[in-house]
């Protein structure tokens, strides 16, 4: 029997709290400092939650990894700049169309060739020819040439103005490898340890525990951002994959590891009243966000669609597993941490169940005996597949969970998938017959991020990042206008305007802001979150 709609959000919130109520309780013993040191002065012992099929690539996992050994043109300081990094100046033309970078002198690549304005280009063209899928979703509808005009200049050339263009080069996707490894290594070989100038190496990979990253003694020229010249503090980053967060956190408390990946927010507090140093990091671009399957299915209906976001209680559930660490986000097409966000189009739907079901009594779909909603004998379920421990970490099943509950009060069946990672990383639930709601984010610098979701998959310029499968060239043609636009705040007009329109039509609907955080144990200084993605970075830690 199902219990009453209240009671099963209760009971299930309960569910969820119960752990907390455990967990919170001060763990005896758990005085960091008294611990046994995790390293020696110069290695650091970090434990990370994921471990990515190759150190580079598109993934958000691999761009942590990667951007310990490979370099990038520029960076982003703390408060958004961007700044110099291989390149020390650049300039765009007046017609916005051509990017010229001038590249310090000196840089070279671990393999010892040197990083100049020819391996810059050729970089370029390994992207855009399939080289990174990440950067082919940015760049590759922008993406003319990339020439190098003499040692240290790289020219290039956009097919339309992207003022923006620089800030996107910050995310570590973009991080330049040695051409001639990529040209005469083996493809494994360049998954397995890619050949770049950053301060660390990989030294080897065992597959299934760690990655050992060693230091580059003749490392000089390190981001403009960044606390130090010269080669890192430390001569190793023993890189350990931990995918159960109770067991990182306690290898944490235990002084088995220096620093930890993604903290639970139940742990939150604990950790920091004893002693640990925490780094919270906002992603800015896609939040946690529900697309809707606008291609087949119940949510073809736009008045379904805008049923099941009213539906949701979405601040409650955040703010009940989230402790007030992870922050509730109503706007579906960009986080609070992105340029250009819009507060009318996260504020759209609060929860309204009358509203809801009213909605759905218009659209034909009436109550069932069961408590299911029907309409030409057919129930109103839908699929909603999660990717447990890699898009979702177990703080976001929580919640799901709990949104599922919420919408089976007004008379959705809604069929929770969670699938593991190896099946994400084989393409599972990617396509318009596998689901009707999809959860995920994706992470960027600013608002560009909209074309990169919503640009129609076309033939001949296919987009699996629109995971609502929305074809409209209005909205297109709204966000083109948007990255191209130079003036800053008719730009930023421009993408709230996208994200209203994404919002009255209910295409997506925001849940929660993605965080990238980090727990320290004392001793250890100088862990900073790089600000494309919130990254880890070691270059400039050290432990007493």
């Amino acid at each position: 029997m199902r219990p009453p709609p209240g009671r099963a959000l209760l009971t299930c919130l309960a569910a969820l709290l119960l752990p907390c109520v455990v967990a919170c309780a001060p763990v005896a013993g758990a005085d960091p400092a008294a611990a046994a040191p995790a390293s020696t002065p110069d290695t650091i012992v970090y434990g990370h939650q994921q471990e990515p099929p190759c150190v580079y690539g598109g993934w958000i996992e691999q761009a942590y990894l990667s951007g310990q050994i490979l370099d990038n043109v520029v960076a982003l300081d703390d408060d958004g700049r961007v700044v110099p990094w291989l390149a020390e100046s650049w300039r765009v033309d007046p017609d916005g169309l051509t990017w010229r970078f001038t590249l310090r002198d000196g840089p070279t690549f671990s393999d010892g060739t040197p990083v100049d304005a020819d391996a810059v280009a050729r970089n370029f063209d390994h992207w855009v020819d399939g080289g990174n899928s990440t950067v082919q979703a940015w760049i590759g509808s922008y993406f003319d040439s990339a020439d190098a005009l003499d040692d240290r200049t790289v020219a290039v050339r956009l097919t339309r103005p992207y003022p923006r263009f620089a800030e996107n080069m910050t995310q570590p996707y973009f991080g330049i490898q040695s051409p001639r490894a990529l040209e005469t290594r083996s493809e494994e070989e360049n998954c397995t340890a890619p050949i770049g100038s950053g301060p660390f190496v990989v030294d080897r990979w065992n597959r299934g525990s760690d990655i050992q990253l060693l230091r580059r003694d003749d490392y000089d020229w390190a981001p403009a951002n960044a606390e130090h010249t010269g080669p890192a503090h430390v001569r190793r980053i023993d890189w350990r994959f931990i995918a159960d967060p109770t067991a990182r956190t306690a290898a944490l408390r235990s002084g088995e590891i220096d620093a930890m990946y993604d903290v639970q927010a139940f742990e939150w507090r604990n950790l920091e009243a004893e002693g640990f140093e925490l780094h919270r990091y906002v992603t800015g671009g896609r939040p946690q966000q529900i697309s809707f399957n606008t291609e087949r299915g119940p949510f073809t209906d736009q008045r379904v669609r805008q049923a099941f976001a009213l539906s949701l209680d979405r601040r409650g559930a955040v703010e009940a597993v989230g402790k007030g660490v992870i922050p509730y986000e109503g706007n579906g097409p960009v986080s609070r941490a992105t340029p250009g966000y819009d507060e009318r189009a996260a504020a759209r739907y609060d929860h309204d169940p009358a509203a809801a079901a009213a909605l759905l009594d218009d659209a034909g779909w009436l109550p069932g005996p069961d408590g299911v909603r029907e309409r030409d004998g057919r129930p109103l379920e839908v699929v909603f597949p999660y990717a447990v421990n890699r898009t979702i970490n177990q703080d976001g099943a929580a919640i799901i969970q709990a949104l599922q509950q919420q919408a089976e009060a007004v008379g959705f069946r809604v069929r929770l998938v969670p699938y593991p990672p190896s099946a994400a990383a084989a393409g599972a639930y990617s396509g318009p017959g596998d689901y009707d709601l999809m959860i995920g984010y994706w992470t960027a610098v600013n608002a560009g991020i909209l074309h990169v979701n919503w640009r129609r998959d076309l033939p001949d310029s296919p987009n699996k990042a629109n995971s609502a499968f929305y074809d409209d060239p209005a909205l297109e043609q709204l966000i083109v206008r948007a990255n191209s636009e130079q003036d800053p705040a008719a730009q930023a007009g421009l993408y709230r305007s996208a994200q209203q329109y994404i919002a009255d039509r209910a295409l997506s609907i925001g849940v929660y802001d993605r965080l990238s955080t980090l727990a320290v144990r004392p001793g250890l200084h100088g862990v900073r979150q790089e600000k494309s993605q919130g990254g880890p970075i070691f270059h400039d830690a050290h432990v007493d």
